[in-house]
């Protein structure tokens, strides 16, 4: 921006400039930081952001009002800034409530600290606890700052896009859906106002004085406005790392690539989203069916936010010969399953239950008696090849019906598989009463709460608890559930866990990989017949739920609807007989007897070996048919659109549009150019009328230079010489004049397609150079402005240096 430009701005300091500013700033930021909801749960988070943006804006314009120097002006606003942080969150530790000191120092990198733990520890949305909020405040009043500092101090009002555009980044990166559409519409209506206060208190000098809007400018518009909305379009498919939609309305965008690795609990449903199946693991079992693969458990179900508990201090090193810390059965099923890990990576070790030896690991890993997860010392499963051999006992309904008459004995559990958080929402306690009233038998109560979670009134839904801000784990997320009836495996496994305790079962959560798929190759090991090789990955990511019963120990149940496969025991209608169960059989609930749906999570594609009817095709063949019709209309955009252009500047005038017919010569003279253009002859900005004329006959072989083409243009060229420098002609018929020139115009796109080569009427025809160099000067137009930009802001950086070295060295 030029001086003239700042010298308005500052002569408009003292009207209605800094308030007018002051409000569309706040519009702006406080629009921006609705696109946050998602990322931060609820909206109690929005009352100290909205007070912090206001006293913020309002200090700055109250300075600016007074006329206070810029640098005055910023160092107010980070006063401000500082003043209403301690106030609303560090009151008393604050001198006199609102002045920073030791103490509130202290205690602001406590909350930062708590802050930290929680983003680390939580997926979106995390829970606004004082840390987040003060952080989330913080940072947008920053963001204040710096947009008032570039719109007002600095005169680059579009370049304080970038502030709100760093506020858009982090939902586009955390949510699914992105940013949304309510916070992107305010926020653009706020950066509209600060240019528009930019352009009406201190307006560009380039622009005559008193103009108006006019066509040329309102066309300029709607093409900045539709190159913006095509490259919106254009970008999630350019840039990797966008999943879906438009940025930053619809999309997600996710820089550091898609997860290869599972973190338990806490990025499980961002990885069931993953389009892609990233970090395969594959294996060969010796079981009749495929298995589920467990890495970590989940025992501790207090707070916000549920991790696995390491026992660092119980661990064992070795896993030659694993033993868990409760008794088993002597007779016990033997299993062998080869793994291979590939690109996974993760602490923990994916394995199936009950591990009681693990070989063939590099590096040194340790497990937990309690859990018998394993977790590397200094190695990852990144690129591991093992072999696990695991045993339990056969689990059978009659089986748990004898276990669940009995609770287990003193000193076999820990305590903490059967604690019942304290602060458990009402809704889960009552419900898990209602489900379990008058059944005395614990396996009665497991299938209770399973057939109830997979019932007709619960779906399975990735994106629902997104968009109702329940994702991830904890209490009150277990609460929104049991509310919404709508979730994915984290949410059903932890309702089954917690109402199982609530009813005296114990109970965790396992988390890792559902079965899986079959990948159609076998693997042989030792003597055996070759062992069937499955598939899982990021998309078979899963978590379910374990309870207690003794003398057969954790038990795995599947209350998620359309994940996994229910085990046999679990699906039983009836308790088998000749069990020595003093249970009555009216006593456990019949589970529901329609096939439930099994391993939903297999990838689209047909197994190996499965058949494809004559209806398979049919989709893929409407994909292929709308795929070749989408690529023929992007083909023939540029020749349509070139057609169009024509057509309007030839078309006939109507009676009621003679004054038109005065630009007839101009815009026939624009088509004599762009024909030239599209046909290899580019015209020069330093060429005359006539000397373009002249050039195009020379640059023509002579045998294709006819005398009708060329008449053609010296009569075009004479028309748009008199309309340009001659006087002002009486008129006539403009139907005439349109159709004369039409004519014209039609000859010398003839004389030009005959002096090309067929390469150049095909361009011409399909990628016309004329409109192609227009849409490039258009695209490329923001980047040159910002390029100009970033030179005059360094250009006057650098001569406010040269000023205060030079004052410097006249005071020394």
């Amino acid at each position: 921006m030029s001086a003239a430009m700042s010298a308005a701005v500052s002569g408009q300091r003292g009207g209605a400039y800094p308030w007018a500013v002051a409000g569309a700033i706040a519009t702006a930021v406080i629009g921006v930081s609705l696109s946050l909801n998602g990322v931060l749960r609820g909206w109690a988070w929005l009352v100290p952001v909205v007070v912090t943006v206001v006293v913020v804006v309002l200090a700055m314009a109250l300075l600016r009002a007074f006329r206070a120097p810029a640098a005055l002006v910023t160092l107010g606003g980070l006063a401000a800034l500082t003043f209403i942080l301690c106030s609303t969150f560090l009151r008393k530790e604050s001198i006199a409530g609102f002045i920073p000191g030791p103490a509130s120092v202290k205690q602001a990198f406590v909350l930062f600290d708590r802050a930290g733990e929680t983003v680390y520890a939580e997926t979106a949305p995390v829970a606004p606890n004082t840390g987040i909020v003060l952080l989330s405040c913080l940072c947008l009043g920053l963001v204040v700052i710096l947009v008032d500092t570039l719109a007002v101090p600095l005169a680059m009002p579009a370049t304080s896009g970038l502030g709100l555009l760093a506020v858009l980044v982090v939902p586009a990166t955390i949510k699914p859906q992105g940013a949304g559409l309510a916070g992107f519409a305010v926020a653009a209506a706020g950066f509209i106002l600060i240019l528009g206060c930019a352009q009406r208190f201190a307006p560009d000098d380039r622009l005559q004085s008193g103009a108006g809007l006019g066509q040329g400018q309102f066309r300029r518009s709607v093409v900045l406005g539709g190159a913006a909305l095509a490259v919106g379009l254009v970008l999630p498919l350019a840039v990797p790392g966008f999943d879906q939609g438009t940025f930053p309305v619809g999309s997600r965008l996710n820089p550091w690539g898609p997860s290869n690795g599972l973190n338990p609990m806490i990025t499980l449903g961002n990885s069931l989203r993953t389009p892609t199946g990233d970090g395969r693991i594959t294996y060969a079992t010796s079981s009749s069916s495929p298995v589920y693969l467990r890495s970590v458990t989940i025992d501790r179900f207090e707070g916000e936010s549920w991790a696995p508990d390491d026992r660092a201090s119980s661990r064992r090193l070795g896993t030659g010969q694993i033993v868990p810390g409760y008794r088993l059965p002597e007779d016990l099923v033997r299993e062998q399953t080869v793994i291979d890990t590939g690109q996974f990576t993760s602490p923990y070790l994916p394995v199936p239950y009950t591990p009681a030896a693990v070989n063939g690991l590099n590096g040194r890993w340790s497990w937990d008696p309690l859990t018998l997860s394993i977790r590397g010392e200094d190695s990852t499963s990144r690129n591991q090849h093992y072999t696990v051999v695991s045993v339990f006992p056969q689990i059978t309904a009659g089986a748990l019906s004898r276990a669940g008459t009995a609770s287990p004995g003193p000193g076999e559990l820990p305590g903490e598989f059967t604690q019942v958080p304290g602060n458990l929402p009402e809704i889960v306690r009552t419900t898990a009463g209602t489900l379990t009233a008058g059944i005395r038998n614990n396996f009665a109560k497991a299938l209770a709460i399973q057939r109830y979670l997979r019932s007709a009134e619960f779906t399975y839904s990735l994106q629902a608890p997104v968009q109702g801000g329940y994702d991830g784990n904890g209490l009150s997320v277990l609460a929104d559930f049991l509310q919404q009836k709508s979730g994915y495996c984290v949410h059903f496994a932890s309702a089954m866990a917690v109402m199982a305790r609530v009813s005296g079962i114990p109970s965790r959560i396992a988390v890792g990989y559902a079965p899986g798929h079959p990948t159609g190759n076998s693997i042989a090991v030792g003597d055996r017949e070759p062992l069937t090789e499955f598939a899982v990955d990021a998309r078979d990511a899963h978590a379910w739920p374990e309870l207690y019963f003794e003398g057969l120990g954790w038990v795995p149940f599947e209350p998620t609807p359309s994940r996994g496969s229910v085990p046999d025991y679990a699906a039983d209608a009836v308790i088998p007989g000749g069990s020595g169960s003093n249970l009555d059989e009216d006593a456990i609930p019949i589970p529901n007897q329609t096939p439930q749906p099994n391993s939903s999570a297999l990838p689209p594609a047909p197994l190996p070996g499965a058949g494809t009817g004559a209806g398979a095709g049919i989709p893929q063949a409407v994909f292929v048919l709308a795929g070749v019709l989408l690529a023929a209309a992007l083909l023939a955009s540029p020749r349509l659109l070139r057609a169009g252009i024509r057509a309007r500047r030839l078309r006939e005038f109507r009676p009621a549009a003679q004054a038109a017919a005065a630009v007839s010569p101009a815009l026939a003279w624009e088509e004599l150019q762009d024909l030239a253009r599209d046909y290899g002859h580019v015209p020069q900005a330093s060429q005359t009328p006539r000397h373009f004329a002249a050039g195009l006959q020379e640059s023509l072989p002579s045998a294709h230079a006819d005398d009708a083409g060329m008449r053609a243009v010296r009569a075009l060229t004479g028309d748009f010489e008199r309309h340009r420098y001659g006087r002002p002609s009486d008129g006539g018929t403009p139907g005439a004049g349109s159709r004369l020139t039409a004519e014209r115009l039609a000859e010398v796109r003839a004389m030009l397609r005959r002096g090309g080569s067929w390469l150049v009427r095909l361009r011409a025809d399909w990628f016309p150079p004329s409109l192609l160099s227009r849409w490039f000067r258009t695209v490329s137009a923001p980047f040159r402005w910002i390029g100009r930009s970033a030179v005059h802001a360094g250009s006057r950086a650098w001569s406010a240096c040269r000023k205060a070295v030079r004052r410097l060295r006249r005071g020394n």
